[in-house]
């Protein structure tokens, strides 16, 4: 059996049914034929990402990404920090009497 694909409209709309409709995941999973383990995920990643989530297909390859490139952004920031806490290093060893 193929694996299901459910674009973001699809998901987006089985979250706000839990989130804002105040039904169960369980009713949800029911009555939409969804495992409600994905329901769960969605949930999970509707809350970390807002209506960001789910982009393109609703891959979660996205999620991989967008936190691999956001180290990457970090990494460099704290590589210009180190290199300004060592510039500001040598200048006070140069400083001291």
């Amino acid at each position: 059996m193929a694996r299901r694909k459910f674009d973001k409209a699809h998901k987006l709309s089985a979250v706000k049914l839990i989130l804002e409709e105040g039904y169960s995941v369980k009713e949800v999973g029911r009555e939409l034929d969804i495992h409600i383990n994905s329901l769960y995920r969605w949930v999970a990643e509707y809350e970390k990402y807002g209506e960001s989530a789910f982009p393109g297909h609703g891959s979660a390859l996205f999620d991989a990404q967008y936190e691999i490139r956001k180290l990457e952004k970090e990494n460099e920031i704290l590589k210009e920090e180190l290199e300004l806490l060592k510039k500001f290093q040598g200048f006070l060893k140069k400083k001291k009497p």
